[in-house]
């Protein structure tokens, strides 16, 4: 499987397999609040030529994932509480609904592929690593609203989740928690039952309340 995707992925044009990758290091978190990004830096640690780096960047700039200065400077954003609040709004929407809609296909083999994975973000929070903790927790919530089969509407969700990834990171890193989201076990709990207002709930809590420590 691995080397069905590889062989595909080296179809990809470089500024697009550039694009993909600095994209998932963003939303992950492995990226700094306000880090600088440079076109040559780019294009060096990518391998490839200033226009894939330079198309790349420009990609990013317009999902919102990196920001540029009145000077030129590219970086990744360092969210004003405002901007925290309405990025909160719209996951606060959005993944409700996802989840709704993923309800009626949530069969017992997607139940059991929550529970493992929601055991690796628990592996994550007992090694204290910030990034694998975002990336699992991601994988999680992105693993059931697949199942709601709305792509726009889960793109929409990915779009806020990679402008939040350097945000989420220093978030994470100072609350140095201690187990896993008890709202994951609370999803998990209104899947079984089939329990649509409560799976809503836990779905909006966990999706906000770590934005809502942000303004703390």
């Amino acid at each position: 499987m691995h080397s069905a995707t590889k062989q595909t992925d080296i179809q990809f044009p470089a500024h697009d397999l550039l694009y993909r990758n600095l994209r998932i290091q963003i939303m992950h978190g492995e990226l700094a609040p306000g880090e600088a990004l440079t076109v040559r830096g780019l294009a060096t640690s990518g391998g490839v030529s200033m226009t894939p780096a330079r198309e790349a960047l420009r990609r990013l700039s317009a999902e919102g994932a990196l920001t540029t200065s009145a000077s030129g400077r590219v970086s990744t954003p360092t969210l004003s509480n405002d901007r925290i609040e309405e990025l909160a709004a719209l996951r606060a929407l959005l993944e409700p609904e996802l989840a709704s809609r993923a309800l009626p296909r949530a069969h017992m083999a997607l139940i059991d592929r929550l529970q493992m994975i929601n055991s690796s973000v628990a592996e994550a929070v007992v090694k204290q690593d910030a990034v694998a903790y975002i990336r699992t927790n991601l994988e999680f919530h992105r693993t059931l609203y697949l199942r709601a089969q709305a792509p726009a509407m889960l793109a929409m969700t990915e779009t806020v989740w990679l402008q939040m990834g350097p945000t989420m990171r220093a978030l994470y890193g100072r609350l140095k928690r201690a187990e896993p989201p008890a709202n994951h076990r609370l999803i998990i709990a209104a899947l079984r039952a089939g329990d649509e207002p409560g799976l809503r709930l836990a779905v909006r809590a966990d999706a906000t309340q770590g934005l809502r420590m942000l303004l703390s």
